[in-house]
C-alpha cells in the first residue's frame, strides 16, 4: 500500500479529482456519467462534510464523498457513497483507506446509513465495500442507460453500529 494521508478534500483539489472522476467514467462501469461536471455543480450535489482525498507527497491518488440520497427530513441520515481511485492507484489499498475514513466520519457526523449503487461489472468495488461492512441488497434491473445499453445496478448498504441503534 502506497504511504498516504487521508484529508479534506479542498475546492483547489478539483483539477486532480475531476481527471480522477474521468478515468472512471472512461471504465464505462463507474457511473452512469458521461461527463465532469463543473465544481460549483458538483460541490451542490455533495454533502460539505465528508469529502475526501487520498494524498501520497502532495498526489492525490485517489477521492471519496456523501451526498445526500433524499431531501425529506426522514432520511437525513442516510447518505450515497462516491469513491474514486486513479486508474495507476488501483489494487493498491487506497480504496479501502478512503472508505474507512469515509465511514469514520459519517458516523461522526451522525450518518446511520451509507449506500452504493455499484455496476456489476465493476468486481474490484464489489469487493472493497464487502470489505468495509457493506451488504448486497438487491439489483435494480435494467435502471438506466448508458451508450445505449440498458445497465443494472446492484444496491449496497451498511448501517452504523453507533449511529441510529437505539
Amino acid at each position: 500500500m502506497p504511504a498516504m494521508e487521508i484529508r479534506e478534500m479542498e475546492p483547489s483539489d478539483w483539477h486532480t479529482v475531476s481527471k480522477i472522476y474521468q478515468e472512471g467514467i472512461d471504465t464505462g462501469f463507474a457511473t452512469f456519467e458521461k461527463s465532469i461536471p463543473s465544481y460549483e455543480a458538483w460541490d451542490r450535489a455533495h454533502m460539505k462534510s465528508c469529502r475526501f482525498v487520498a494524498n501520497d507527497n502532495g498526489q492525490i491518488l485517489g477521492w471519496a464523498a456523501l451526498s445526500p440520497v433524499s431531501s425529506r427530513c426522514v432520511y437525513g441520515g442516510v447518505a450515497e457513497v462516491s469513491i474514486y481511485v486513479g486508474k495507476n492507484q488501483r489494487g493498491r489499498g487506497v480504496g479501502k483507506v478512503l472508505m474507512e475514513r469515509l465511514i469514520s466520519e459519517s458516523e461522526r457526523q451522525g450518518l446511520w446509513t451509507l449506500q452504493s449503487g455499484i455496476f456489476p461489472e465493476n468486481t474490484a468495488s464489489i469487493k472493497l465495500h464487502g470489505m468495509v461492512g457493506f451488504r448486497y441488497i438487491g439489483k435494480r434491473e435494467r435502471v438506466g442507460r448508458l451508450d445505449g445499453v440498458w445497465k443494472d445496478n446492484l444496491l449496497f448498504e451498511r448501517r452504523s453500529k453507533v449511529v441510529g441503534i437505539d
